[in-house]
């Protein structure tokens, strides 16, 4: 059962919800301070939500910048809330829900992108196979020996995802993924 179902000691769950959870992508750019990160990532966990993926990196140097990009479920109305209250917190300059913003423009989705290394270990025709499978999905291998891979691949989750799934009967032995990198689609910033 995943968080939406269980009930907290968030107030969300006192009104039911009618509408089914979905997948949104924000993207916060805050302070590059201590404690930001914990701070924001508490609203999520203090209200019974889990984060589907995290990334965080300084954008601007200069100006101490720092974006975090989220990948979480819940209904509009709570992804909303979280919004706003992330946006009252002092260190976030801005809080953008790129879900809705590609969808305002007409896309279904923000321009994502994840990488992942992916550790093969086989012989044989496993071996074979698995080099023939990393070269159509473009995965480049950035360290081998005679008993195993590790590619890298980068693309959108789905993709990562079927890679991973189709490694797995071949000798799959670990992966390290990032985390989604999100922006939105057009000529405007964040």
């Amino acid at each position: 059962m995943n968080a939406q179902q269980l009930p907290t000691g968030s107030a969300y769950f006192i009104v039911k919800e009618t509408e089914l959870p979905r997948t949104h992508v924000l993207s916060v750019l805050v302070d590059n301070v201590p404690g930001v990160l914990a701070r924001v990532i508490g609203l999520f966990s203090g209200r019974g939500y889990n984060i589907e993926s995290l990334t965080v990196s300084e954008t601007s140097h200069e100006k101490h910048l720092s974006r975090i990009t989220i990948v979480a479920s819940g209904t509009l109305h709570v992804l909303e809330q979280i919004k706003k209250q992330l946006d009252r917190m002092v260190p976030v300059h801005r809080v953008v829900d790129l879900t809705l913003t590609a969808a305002e423009k007409g896309f279904d989705k923000p321009m994502e992108r994840e990488l992942a290394l992916v550790k093969v270990a086989g012989k044989g025709d496993n071996r074979v196979e698995a080099m023939r499978l990393a070269d159509a999905f473009r995965a480049t291998v950035i360290d081998a020996s005679t008993e195993h891979f590790i590619f890298e691949i980068t693309g959108r989750v789905s993709k990562i995802e079927q890679f991973v799934a189709i490694m797995e009967p071949l000798g799959l032995v670990e992966v390290c993924r990032t985390g989604v990198a999100a922006m939105s689609r057009g000529k405007d910033g964040m």
